[in-house]
């Protein structure tokens, strides 16, 4: 490929918009284009790293078996229905009629219509399993897009959906398919880890994440240093401390803490550590009628240790617990008679829910809100000021240092961002759907189910947001628009330079090498700095200086400053140095003698 034949269209300076450094850089580098709120046009040099790695997801899906066909994009309401999607999904869900008034969805995901195909086609055991992946447009109305391709509206996702005849065939399936999203990361190059997550909206039982370690991330990955243990921080399990718990060593007692509603500021004003202190969240849970309105409302105190986090999908799995809100100010004011930040679980004016955390379970002598303003309670004790805590459950966000679930050292935190999800759905769609097969049996029996998706627009964003440096993006080979740029300096002025660049360029395009040649009439410094902000990973600079030396000047990207290379060993030296398409040829072509290259 030869420049003067491609688009670029690099930027000085990112739109004002553009947050993160993947959106700014992208933006800069000519690789997307904005033409809504979360909606881009993807430019030629985007779209050359989108197809590499839809490609090797693409052989990786293949190798492992899957199947791959393309679902509609716009999807008939009626299954949705089904599922109960429709009316639950919420406003991300792309809602549209056509001109007989009649509901579709633009689709996010494609559980339903892949159910559909399978409910139609496999009757008998014998056809399972199957896998069948689609790479597609999606569609998710988010409430604000933001971060560029990170957290667009229309997107490019690899969905696949497996059907198997048992949950043992179908746990074979999900392993499969972990397995295959391995080899997958792995050939992009980039550091990830695949992490225990929740199943969220999509449901199912077993789950996991496979998250780009970035410091940008939007996701806390909790991992042992230790161990194979890894969660996001939505799965992470905190242990409840040792026991039992220490016997009470001081009396409870009313203390004024005028002005001081958090637990930092009260910790800070009583010389006491935060760690002393407990935190009341008050949440509540309406039951409702058939018509959708609330009956009976159920209220809830939740309480954490001062300087923990409450973690809302945990909280959510509580029996009781899983449409749970926070209460209004008013249902405060008439359960506690006092309103938020002085609050705690004595002198109650209605009886409420107490959930404890497991820590709180096993404090002694801990600080709480006294129910009235401008006070604390020092001093608290379970089963002496209080009953016992009838509920205890794991509620918090884990920290760094917590002990590891697997007892094999502390957890540690870093930052990522999620680009493929695996999950075992079990029969939650099959059974919705009634997508069945007659068994050995000859009796009908609902198929297993699973899915997996790897987000191909946002993996490079993800990409970037691991490798980037002051000049710009940094590629790993696999993804990168092109493997390899020369820049032959002065090549409109000497032939020589010209005719050795093309020399090169079609040497390591015969082996298979994704070569880009810049022929633009371009001062070196500019040339050079456009392909640093794309991020090439191999440029080779060829001038006339070089010729008459009989070398040439390479640099990765990663380097802070070129070598030479003997031009006539410069075809096999990058050819050790890329990475070359499946199947190429490995002999490299020589260079012919001519001009004042040798």
């Amino acid at each position: 490929m030869k420049a003067s034949q491609f688009h670029i269209a690099t930027l000085k300076e990112a739109p004002a918009d553009a947050e993160v450094v993947s959106h700014q850089l992208m933006m800069r580098a000519g690789l997307i284009k904005k033409l809504s709120a979360g909606i881009y046009t993807y430019m030629p040099m985007g779209l050359r790293v989108i197809r590499k790695v839809e490609q090797i997801v693409r052989q990786e899906m293949d190798r492992a078996g899957a199947i791959e066909l393309t679902m509609p994009v716009i999807q008939p309401a009626e299954l949705w229905h089904e599922t109960g999607r429709f009316e639950k999904m919420g406003p991300e869900l792309l809602r549209i009629r056509d001109r007989h008034e009649r509901d579709f969805v633009v689709q996010p995901t494609s559980e339903e219509v892949v159910t559909d195909i399978a409910r139609q086609d496999i009757r008998s055991y014998k056809q399972l399993p199957k896998n069948f992946y689609q790479i597609q447009t999606k569609f998710r109305d988010e409430r604000r897009p933001r971060f560029g391709l990170m957290r667009g509206r229309e997107f490019t996702m690899k969905d696949a959906y497996s059907f198997d005849r048992d949950a043992d065939s179908a746990q074979a399936s999900y392993q499969a398919m972990a397995q295959a999203y391995r080899r997958i990361f792995d050939r992009f190059g980039l550091r990830y880890r695949a992490v225990a997550a929740d199943s969220g909206a999509i449901g199912g039982d077993l789950s996991e994440e496979f998250q780009v370690i970035a410091a940008t991330g939007e996701d806390a990955i909790v991992y042992c240093p230790g161990s194979d243990y890894a969660a996001n921080m939505e799965k992470a399990e905190s242990l409840a401390p040792g026991g039992p718990r220490p016997a009470p060593a001081e009396a409870l007692k009313k203390t004024p803490t005028p002005g001081k509603s958090t637990c930092a500021d009260v910790a800070q004003l009583l010389g006491l550590p935060l760690a002393r202190t407990v935190k009341s969240l008050v949440l509540a849970t309406d039951e409702l009628g058939p018509q959708g309105q609330v009956i009976r409302t159920q209220i809830w105190l939740l309480l954490l240790r001062g300087d923990h986090d409450m973690n809302e999908v945990k909280v959510g799995k509580v029996p009781g617990l899983a449409h749970f809100r926070f209460a209004t100010v008013a249902e405060i004011e008439s359960h506690f008679g006092c309103k938020p930040g002085y609050l705690g679980p004595i002198g109650l004016k209605q009886p409420v829910n107490v959930l404890a955390d497991r820590e709180v379970a096993l404090m002694s002598d801990w600080i709480c809100g006294a129910n009235e303003v401008d006070f604390h309670l020092t001093g608290v004790n379970w089963g002496r000021d209080l009953p016992e805590p009838a509920l205890v459950a794991d509620l918090r966000n884990v920290v760094a240092g917590d002990p590891s679930p697997d007892g094999k050292g502390a957890l540690a935190i870093e930052r990522g961002i999620e680009v493929g999800h695996v999950f075992y759905l079990g029969s939650k769609y099959s059974q919705a759907m009634n997508a069945t097969f007659l068994d050995e049996d000859g009796k009908p029996k609902l198929m297993e189910m699973g899915c997996y998706g790897i987000g191909i627009t946002r993996l490079p964003a993800a990409a970037i947001e691991q490798n980037h440096d002051e000049r710009g993006i940094i590629w790993p080979d696999a993804i990168a628009p092109f493997t390899v740029v020369i820049c032959p300096i002065g090549a409109h002025r000497s032939p020589a330079v010209r005719e050795m660049a093309e020399q090169v360029h079609d040497a390591l395009a015969g082996l298979g090498v994704d070569v880009m040649l810049d022929d633009r009439d371009e001062r070196p410094g500019a040339m050079f700095a456009d392909w640093e902000l794309i991020g090439v990973p191999h440029r080779l600079v060829i001038s006339e200086r070089g010729l008459k030396e009989g070398q040439f000047e390479y640099q990765h990207r990663r380097d802070k400053q070129a070598s030479p290379v003997p031009a006539g060993e410069v075809i096999e030296f990058l050819r050790d140095r890329t990475s070359l398409q499946e199947g190429a040829p490995l002999k490299p072509r020589a260079l012919k003698r001519g001009g004042s290259a040798h």
